[in-house]
């Protein structure tokens, strides 16, 4: 057995139960994968274990970025934490153990470097870089190549997996967005809080369309409606303007607001009337238990297409988190709102991924190229990775011959990728509501029947029903993800 058959058997990696041996090498036809982070770095390592050759190429030391500071692969710039590791009762968690059975690179040095942090997943950041850089050196299928690609890839590459983050260069930036279209890429991201339809009152609020409009697809009552009084209109402004706000970051300050796209408080700095006549206009909207205009609303837009999640309409925002979480459920029909993504607004560079991207992450335009990590429009270290891993499966796949479809969408895996291909309701084509990346949560998941009573036959109530929710949820997922795995191995 050859020294890179006996790594690649090592793997695991079969097609149709049999052993990876005596790989047959395409050496004519790489993957070549643009940017080392997180999700570059694993698909480089799924796509090297299953058999393909791989070069990686890397901008930096030769140019920096305005976030990161060292040359290593998988930099972490933000925080050290990979949140929950609870793969029961977390989605995140859940997400981690799927991506450690799909023998993910970036789990294995997590673990290996992580430091105490109670139930989420921290690690060493330092040594998780080192870790993820010196097993993509000593793969012998990857060739690195530090050097900066400053426009779309040949045409001779015919298999490209683009992972190039929120921070893609400029000139590579410019090159996708010539081939996409004007809607393609977001540079500036403004993100709307997103809620938990079932952590929602209705005996507040209530569904209606302004004038009761339908829109295509629509009923006429598309939209959660949440009535505010004068009083409530009032309390609400004044915490707005006093909350805690976060500081943009040195690199985003250049980058400036769109008047169609202010942060909450900012329209609420602007007079007490803005919000009035903005976001929260009551016009066309009777609140059914009055019989009368409300003195402001705010709406809510189904987020996903399971309906599950609805997206508070115009809320970006430059809250803290804490803030947030206290001024939103100051708002009647949200005193009790469980949140699957607060909002904010950051510089970052995504794709519109439910018009540009199909099933298999590919771009429509031009099917050589794959994307892969943050730039894809999901949020979060293991997100980003999750992506690439399966970006470096697929592209494997193409390599082999073979075709291997997305991971059921009652899985982690699956849920995001359906989510981010065409799981999200606003991106129609040449729709201008831009899509909104997303981290895994629960709410991306279909429906599941939940236990009514616990083993002692008990009826289960309040957070009992939501917590046997999330277990039923993971379990149903790991059996799937554990299926889809043994069935679509990849090998020569």
């Amino acid at each position: 057995m050859t020294r890179q058959s006996k790594n690649l058997g090592k793997a695991g990696l079969r097609l149709q139960n049999k052993p990876l041996e005596g790989v047959l090498m395409t050496q004519n036809n790489p993957i070549h994968i643009i940017g080392a982070g997180l999700g570059g770095s694993e698909a480089a390592w799924q796509a090297a274990n299953a058999g393909a050759r791989v070069v990686l190429h890397e901008m930096r030391p030769v140019r920096q970025t305005d976030a990161h500071q060292t040359d290593g692969f998988a930099e972490l710039v933000c925080s050290n934490s990979f949140r929950s590791d609870d793969a029961e009762n977390n989605a995140v968690g859940l997400l981690h153990e799927e991506m450690r059975r799909a023998s993910s690179l970036i789990m294995r040095e997590a673990d290996a470097n992580k430091v105490p942090a109670g139930g989420a997943l921290a690690v060493d950041r330092d040594g998780f870089s080192a870790g993820v850089t010196a097993a993509i050196e000593a793969h012998p299928n990857i060739e690195i190549r530090r050097e900066e690609i400053t426009g779309l890839p040949p045409a001779d590459w015919s298999n490209v997996i683009i992972a190039t983050g929120p921070l893609t260069s400029a000139p590579l930036a410019e090159a996708i967005h010539a081939i996409t279209g004007e809607q393609a890429l977001a540079f500036f991201d403004a993100i709307a809080p997103i809620i938990h339809k079932e952590s929602i009152n209705f005996d507040t609020a209530w569904f209606q369309s302004r004038y009761d409009k339908k829109g295509p697809g629509g009923d006429g009552a598309d939209y959660i409606n949440c009535p505010m009084d004068e009083a409530q209109y009032t309390a609400f402004l004044e915490a707005l303007n006093s909350g805690e706000k976060t500081q943009f970051k040195e690199w985003e300050k250049s980058t400036p607001y769109f008047e169609g796209c202010l942060p909450v408080e900012v329209m609420a700095e602007r007079g007490p009337e803005t919000l009035r006549f903005g976001p929260m206009k009551p016009v066309g909207l009777t609140n059914p238990r009055t019989g009368e205009r409300s003195h402001a609303v705010v709406q809510l837009r189904q987020d996903n297409a399971l309906g599950t999640l609805y997206n508070m309409v115009g809320f970006q925002t430059k809250l803290t988190y804490g803030a947030q979480a206290h001024i939103w459920r100051m708002i009647p029909g949200l005193e009790k709102a469980e949140f699957a993504r607060l909002g904010g607004i950051h510089r970052n560079t995504f794709l519109n991924s439910p018009n540009l991207l199909d099933a298999g992450l590919r771009l429509k335009a031009r099917p050589a190229l794959r994307f892969a990590g943050q730039i894809t429009g999901v949020e979060g270290y293991l997100e980003s990775a999750a992506i690439g891993l399966l970006c470096g499966r697929f592209a494997a796949a193409d390599i082999h011959g073979v075709d291997i479809p997305s991971p059921p969408e009652t899985t982690a895996l699956g849920a995001l990728i359906r989510h981010i291909t065409g799981g999200h309701m606003s991106s129609g084509a040449g729709s201008k509501k831009a899509f909104q990346p997303m981290n895994i949560n629960f709410g991306l998941f279909p429906a599941i029947e939940v236990p009514k009573t616990d083993a002692t036959g008990r009826r289960l109530k309040g957070k009992e029903k939501g917590a046997a929710k999330k277990r039923a949820i993971s379990a149903r997922a790991l059996e799937d993800v554990e299926n889809w795995l043994q069935q679509h191995r990849i090998a020569a």
